[in-house]
């Protein structure tokens, strides 16, 4: 399976999807096509795994909620990844998760076998989930389901520049 390492996240409109533009370690792009419904399922997946490497000495809303400040305030700025008529492009149909003692593994699976892979850091995912949710507002889509330390977040009222995560 191919890695993941550099992830440009952002809401098409005319397609109604996030897509997940991908540099893979090759130096090749990917655009990966996810709808709300597998986000919406793959959200408290991930809610879960960060709440399992967080201090349980306090209160979860205030250990989340600080630890995502922490990782915006690190949260680099870089060039997007850019999809051009070349790049491999497939909506995903499921994604595998695997949460390991430091690092949270996704599978973006499509249904002609493809498949690619990310690894986390809970800095790196909690820094995803931040620029997701902002998609997410740009989307419009309902918000119901984040919990209070990200929904709490600004949200944006336009689309954000382009950013990548590494």
């Amino acid at each position: 399976m191919q890695e993941l390492e550099k992830l440009t996240t952002e809401y098409v409109d005319n397609e109604d999807r996030i897509r997940l533009s991908g540099q893979l370690r090759s130096g090749e792009t990917v655009a990966l096509w996810v709808t709300q419904r597998l986000v919406n399922r793959l959200l408290p997946h991930l809610f879960t795994a960060l709440e399992n490497h967080s201090d349980k000495g306090l209160p979860n809303e205030i250990v989340q909620s600080f630890a995502l400040q922490a990782a915006k305030a690190e949260l680099v700025e870089s060039p997007p990844v850019l999809s051009s008529p070349k790049t491999l492009s497939w909506l995903v149909d499921a994604v595998d998760i695997s949460v390991e003692a430091t690092s949270v593994k996704l599978r973006f699976r499509g249904r002609q076998q493809e498949q690619v892979g990310i690894a986390f850091q809970p800095v790196q995912l909690r820094q995803w989930l931040s620029i997701l949710h902002s998609v997410w507002g740009i989307a419009q889509w309902q918000g119901d389901i984040w919990p209070e330390w990200i929904a709490s977040e600004k949200k944006p009222m336009q689309q954000p520049k382009k950013a990548a995560l590494h």
